[in-house]
């Protein structure tokens, strides 16, 4: 250790320390403490120092093993061919680096027949890497990566796992086949085994990968059957057979006639370019998968070129995985705040030190409920892993204990609304506390205004968020009512309201008198009552008046309307305050049509469900979805296995690409146009 300065041997074994320990939670304890991103840093820092201080390296470092030790409770596999890693690429310049060092090693201007590399490009699932050894076409054993050497005999639990077939299908199988693959757990069912955990009030899950490494590393094989784990093959180590296909995608295509789930996204391409569209398509798919992916695995497709480039330690040359953007990282939680919605439910938000995760700066994330706060243990001044996947909300999906401040303090739900100070209920069966105050709480009143007057219910344009708040403040309004007795020298004086401009609003509201009973319905904000239950309402009682009278078994009549919906509406118009207001609205002027239940149009449509994705021309989205939803349809807002058709206008994207992967049938807009003219 000559001429290595004391504070760098320092600062190098706190980082090995460091390491060690988070490798120790994740592959041993099962109890991950920091998100892969925060890690990923670190490895790099030590990288660096064994870089600028080679005599630094040393057998135990982190750096110099794949992964964690194998558990004592199985038995040790020592792999034939060593599962190694891949070297990471975080940007367009490291991934052109690499291809760079490959024509320099492959002397790629010799190979007059080659104007590019080929590439293998697949989807890097995030999941726990095994290997399945088949003998003569059956499977003999199963194990996990462990330090690349060693790794865990799991053969019992992967022989419950569907996806992975027990006997090789086909007549011209290897006599000796090593098949690398991943081990995942898709988010539905992730989801599905939280939920069951929570309910149990048992131990969580951090992530889908986590629950994977857990399911897998049961000894009793009935827990692992019970999960619904899926295994992608990606790779081979050990091969011999007859032939052997001379490419990494003609090899994964004799995989999947054996037998194995082949990622559907696997593509070959030719050069770098190619790599990075590959890159950039993938991303914007990321989330509509039904499974985590955390970046793209590039391969040399030829296999003998494979050959040539060898390996380097623990990496092939010939490989590299570019990383997507981090969806979990650490920050602090620097405050709690309750806001009071619509409905008078109380959410805690949290309040965060600035962190960019999956793609954005987050500040705020949503702590559900109480039951979320004490189910995490967090208190202020924590550091938490916040997950964002996709466009869903920020959360906090675990609390760094062994960073907890000694000032840090306990989370107090209030027994009193923050805005009105009515008393704090939570009924019997549910999770979220709600504030008593109704109308008379002023958060709930100017929710309630907003909703009313949102685009989907009332529709009254230039009546904003802020323009509701300051109607509040200042007295002009009470309740949805109050906004037709609105007349322009009320409103002239409120901030940023000039004479045109509240002239201008008083209209608005005076057109939107006339609608429709759905739009009337929605707009009351009963709870749970969405459009299409709306819709569904208007469409089976016809008439306001029947919809107020109905009881909880006209209500349960109805389809889409089970028992907890028709509890909150009869609750709603059992309401005299309620009913109060609705006279005084249909006093103001608003009306709309009755439907007359003899004469109803037919519903070819009813039971099915639509998805309108990209911008529509011909006829505006509202306008499609009402069509729609007189057919009888239901139209939802994103796909899954259950849409049934999906319009795509000019500009689709995700929604497009996930009801094509998932075969869905796909109309555009002048096909939906004619659908509907010929009355279908």
């Amino acid at each position: 250790m000559k001429n290595i300065p004391t504070n760098v041997l320092m600062e190098y074994e706190r980082v090995k320390d460091t390491l060690d320990q988070h490798n120790h939670r994740y592959y041993v304890l099962d109890d991950p403490s920091i998100p892969d991103s925060e890690y990923d840093r670190q490895m790099r820092q030590l990288q660096d120092l064994e870089q600028q201080y080679p005599a630094l390296i040393s057998d135990d470092s982190p750096s110099q093993r794949v992964g964690g030790k194998a558990l004592d409770a199985f038995t040790q596999v020592r792999h034939a061919v060593a599962m190694l890693s891949l070297e990471n690429a975080f940007s367009d310049t490291e991934l052109d680096d690499f291809d760079r060092r490959l024509k320099d090693r492959l002397n790629f201007a010799a190979l007059k027949d080659l104007s590019e590399i080929e590439f293998a490009c697949e989807p890097k699932l995030d999941g726990v890497a095994v290997s399945l050894l088949y003998e003569n076409g059956h499977l003999i054993r199963g194990a996990t990566r462990g330090d690349g050497s060693v790794g865990e005999d799991i053969t019992a639990n992967v022989r419950t796992i569907n996806s992975i077939p027990l006997k090789l299908r086909g007549d011209n199988t290897p006599k000796l086949l090593e098949v690398r693959g991943e081990i995942y757990l898709p988010r539905p069912g992730f989801d599905a085994l939280n939920a069951k955990a929570m309910a149990a009030g048992e131990k969580t899950f951090v992530n889908p990968r986590n629950a994977a490494a857990g399911s897998l590393r049961q000894l009793d094989s009935k827990v692992t059957a019970s999960r619904p784990l899926e295994m992608c093959a990606y790779s081979v180590g050990q091969f011999e057979a007859e032939v052997t296909p001379d490419s990494h995608t003609h090899m994964l295509e004799a995989l999947g006639d054996w037998g194995f789930k082949i990622n559907e996204h696997l593509q070959a391409v030719k050069g770098v370019e190619a790599c990075k569209d590959y890159y950039r398509a993938m991303a914007e798919r990321r989330d509509t998968l039904t499974y985590d992916i955390d970046g793209i695995v590039y391969k040399v497709n030829d296999l003998g070129l494979q050959q040539r480039l060898g390996f380097v330690a623990k990496a092939p040359r010939w490989a590299i995985a570019r990383k997507f953007p981090a969806q979990e990282e650490m920050t602090q939680l620097l405050d709690v705040e309750f806001q009071v919605g619509r409905t008078g439910a109380i959410t805690p938000v949290a309040r965060l030190e600035p962190v960019f995760v999956g793609g954005v700066t987050v500040r705020n994330a949503t702590l559900h409920n109480g039951d979320e706060i004490r189910r995490l243990g967090v208190c202020v001044g924590d550091t938490v892993i916040i997950r964002r996947a996709g466009d869903v909300i920020p959360k906090i999906a675990k609390v760094v204990l062994e960073k907890r401040p000694v000032d840090a303090r306990a989370i107090v739900f209030p027994d009193r609304c923050p805005v009105c100070q009515s008393s704090v209920q939570r009924a019997e069966g549910e999770a979220v506390a709600r504030c008593s105050g109704g109308l008379f709480c002023g958060a709930q009143i100017k929710e309630a205004i907003k909703h009313f007057a949102s685009r989907k219910a009332m529709d009254i344009d230039g009546l904003g968020d802020k323009l509701v708040e300051l109607l509040v403040d200042a007295g002009a309004i009470y309740s949805v009512a109050d906004l037709y007795e609105l007349t322009p020298d009320k409103i002239a004086g409120l901030e940023r309201m000039a004479d045109k401009s509240a002239s201008n609003l008083v209209a608005a509201i005076n057109v939107s008198k006339e609608t429709t009973l759905a739009k009337f319905l929605y707009a009351l904000g009963i709870r749970e009552v969405g459009e299409a239950t709306a819709q569904t309402l208007a469409n089976n009682f016809g008439t306001i008046e029947s919809v107020t009278k109905a009881d909880a078994e006209q209500l349960l009549e109805v389809d889409d309307i089970g028992p907890v919906v028709a509890k909150h509406i009869v609750n709603f118009f059992n309401n005299p305050d309620n009913l109060s207001i609705i006279d005084a609205l249909r006093d103001a002027g608003v009306s709309w049509s009755d439907i007359d239940q003899n004469a109803q149009p037919s519903q070819p449509l009813k039971g099915q469900t639509w998805v309108l994705t990209g911008g529509l021309e011909i006829m505006s989205r509202a306008e499609a979805k009402d069509r729609l939803q007189e057919l009888g349809a239901k139209v939802a807002g994103s796909v899954s296995a259950k849409t049934s058709r999906v319009v795509a206008g000019p500009g689709a994207g995700s929604k497009l690409a996930k009801a094509e992967s998932l075969d869905i049938p796909v109309m555009t807009e002048e096909e939906f146009v004619a659908f509907l003219a010929r009355g279908q």
